[in-house]
């Protein structure tokens, strides 16, 4: 295994097939409406990032209009980053902290129009017929209202009078042109990875297009058009700018969940004369439609329950589109009402799930069906559909996954074929594998030799397997043996030692009969940690229950690079202060270190009969110092590698970017 195939490995999950090792590319983003920046931050710490969300969509940063409606948040007043959710610092601290997670922070951006009438802005800038810190009056439309039937047949006046009475900005000059680009680049230059334009469909398509072309870099774009049939300006015309929200997917979503039947789904997309899936942005319901506004009809919202659950399951079981899941509070009937007066992380207390917040993204069967979505996403079709012509549906994702859907009163019983493997599954809607695949926290789904479920699917549930969510059974020939690696590298305060190893994917597969490609797990060595004493290197040894060559594996610190190690002393200079010791601290002085000082140790319980005749490879990485070391000449190792080579069950000590090896018994 070379250092190149580890760094690229690394870096690209989709395809890797045990989820304890490396999670599925993220495919889903979430929009937390009204939420403050520091709980968006904690929540991709804590949430987001290892649940595999792939963004999050925040409300708008910048300096909006005084008042506790969430609606205010739309009215812009300056471009300045103070707004009800936090100021620029605030916000820089979020993207980073999201982005260290792996989420990415999309932003609601406001490009039709600046706030009505006058008054004083969250930043303090005062604003008042149509004078703005950045706008004056000729940089706007004449005044003229949009009439409801001005959407049917009056093109101009959709795109050049004010909607709702908000001063309308004439997007065809350069100037207001080059002053949202300057605002949206320097969103990008504080990491922020895309963008939603509001109210698009106000703007013309061709100005959207002058706008692209003066932003930097290729962001996610997707533009708010509200297209229901026969309207004068329709969403086809931005397909050309970037992603488009197909609002019919919601209504028909709805309305078939609410009125009709499942088994109409089974051509869901463009079938019903939707948008190109590669083009459109989907949801079951957004900010506006759950509040009976923008495009609303047959929407199902959170106050629908389980209804809700089983309308999202689809939605991201189905492959069309991009999906975005709604993470709302209870406005309790008024639609003008901002969020909660509560953060979401209320001093260690989470308020959600009662009559605040509502985080329906964290709903098991919308996270689970995340999940499903990220593991299936190399499957991008329906195989298999089963329906019973009403509203009892199952359809599978080829050998990827398979999904069921009960929405009727009584149990789902039926025999259906699948593309799936034979065994054991988890129901990701309902439980998580456990870290070392042999178990799931909740329901377990069988798929038969022959590739059949029998489904047993309750009334008004939902079933959801996928191939990363395969149980393995404990191996009845497991070989734990204590197993410590060294090694010796001169390093500084700040820096931390890391390796990555296992068997090689090509040997493997060509001498051991090992299916590596199909699942890493076949060429990562289990290990359980025996030192777990050391404040610093500790949180990265959670959930690291394989030495592979992926990196963070799921549940891990997104800190670590792998498998942490320690350092060790064989003396303490008196220098130094109070003596440290493996024993008591986690690091330093260990009578197994005796050859000096700045030896990292990996101490652990590894499953030696994944070893190659005792042998598994490895290679370090110094963090915040050296990185990868380069390549190893070691000799009489059982085949050919770039890579240290160790054996299970001894004491082994190498040295950083040298071939040299001691190994010892205990």
């Amino acid at each position: 295994m070379k250092l190149n195939k580890i760094i690229t490995t690394a870096g690209l999950s989709l395809g890797l097939t045990l989820p304890s090792l490396a999670m599925a590319a993220p495919t889903t983003f979430v929009h937390l409406f009204e939420w403050n920046w520091q709980d968006i931050a904690q929540e991709c710490e804590q949430f987001l990032g290892p649940k595999g969300y792939a963004a999050v969509q925040v409300s708008p940063p910048n300096e909006h209009i005084t008042g506790n409606q969430w609606w205010t948040r739309y009215q812009p007043v300056s471009y300045q980053l103070q707004s009800r959710g936090g100021n620029r610092t605030q916000f820089i601290d979020m993207v980073n902290r999201c982005n260290s997670a792996g989420v990415d922070i999309y932003v609601d951006t406001l490009i039709n129009h600046m706030a009505a009438g006058n008054g004083t802005g969250t930043d303090g800038n005062n604003f008042g017929n149509k004078q703005y810190p950045i706008y004056s009056p000729q940089d706007f439309h004449q005044s003229c209202s949009i009439n409801p039937e001005d959407y049917g047949n009056n093109r101009y006046r959709v795109q050049h009078c004010e909607l709702v009475g908000l001063a309308d900005l004439n997007t065809a000059s350069t100037y207001v042109q080059n002053t949202l680009a300057a605002y949206i680049n320097d969103l990008q230059a504080l990491g922020v990875k895309g963008f939603r334009f509001d109210a698009a469909k106000h703007v013309a398509a061709s100005d959207i297009q002058s706008l692209m072309a003066k932003i930097n870099g290729s962001p996610v774009v997707f533009q708010e058009v509200i297209d229901q049939g026969g309207e004068a300006v329709t969403a086809s015309e931005y397909l050309a700018a970037g992603l488009v929200t197909e609002f019919k997917y919601s209504t028909e979503l709805g309305n078939t969940f609410r009125n009709g039947s499942l088994a109409w789904l089974s051509n869901f997309g463009e079938g019903w004369g939707f948008m190109p899936s590669a083009s459109a942005v989907v949801f079951v319901d957004n900010h506006d439609n759950q509040r009976g506004h923008g495009g609303a009809g047959n929407v199902i919202t959170f106050e629908d329950g389980r209804l809700y659950d089983l309308a999202n399951v689809f939605m991201l079981a189905y492959p069309y589109g991009y999906p975005k899941v709604m993470s709302s509070y209870d406005f309790h009937g008024d639609t003008d009402a901002g969020g909660p007066s509560v953060p979401v992380h209320n001093n260690g207390n989470l308020e959600c799930f009662a009559s605040k917040w509502k985080c329906e993204h964290r709903w098991s069967y919308i996270a689970g069906g995340v999940d499903f979505r990220n593991n299936t996403a190399d499957n991008w079709a329906v195989t298999n559909w089963w329906d019973n012509t009403n509203n009892q549906i199952a359809f599978g994702r080829g050998s990827s996954g398979h999904v069921a859907i009960n929405k009727e009163d009584s149990t789902l019983n039926a025999t259906v074929q699948t593309d799936m493997a034979p065994g054991q599954y988890c129901n990701v809607l309902k439980g998580e594998l456990a870290n070392d695949a042999t178990s799931c926290t909740g329901e377990v789904i069988t798929v038969n030799a022959n590739g059949t479920i029998n489904l047993n699917v309750a009334a008004w549930d939902a079933m959801a397997i996928h191939k990363n969510a395969k149980i393995t059974p404990p191996n009845p020939e497991s070989d734990w043996q204590r197993t410590v690696v060294f090694i010796s590298a001169q390093t500084q305060s700040g820096q931390d030692m890391f390796i990555r190893g296992g068997i090689d994917h090509v040997y493997a597969n060509t001498n051991l009969g090992r299916n590596c490609q199909t699942s890493n797990f076949e060429c990562a060595m289990p290990i359980r940690h025996n030192n777990l004493k050391n404040a610093t290197t500790s949180p990265w040894k959670a959930n690291d229950n394989y030495l592979d060559w992926y990196g963070v594996e799921s549940g891990q610190s997104s800190e670590a690079q792998g498998t942490a190690m320690d350092w060790t002393t064989n003396i303490w200079p008196s220098e130094y202060g109070a003596q440290k010791t493996v024993d008591n601290d986690g690091f330093g002085v260990t009578a197994l270190n005796i050859w000096g000082e700045h030896y990292w140790m990996l101490d652990v319980d590894m499953d030696c009969s994944k070893a190659v005749n005792g042998w598994f490879e490895l290679k370090a990485f110094i963090k915040n110092g050296q990185e990868w070391e380069g390549d190893i000449n070691q000799a009489d190792t059982p085949y050919a590698s770039t890579n240290h080579m160790a054996q299970c069950g001894k004491i082994n000590m190498f040295e950083f970017n040298s071939s040299s090896v001691e190994v010892r018994d205990f």
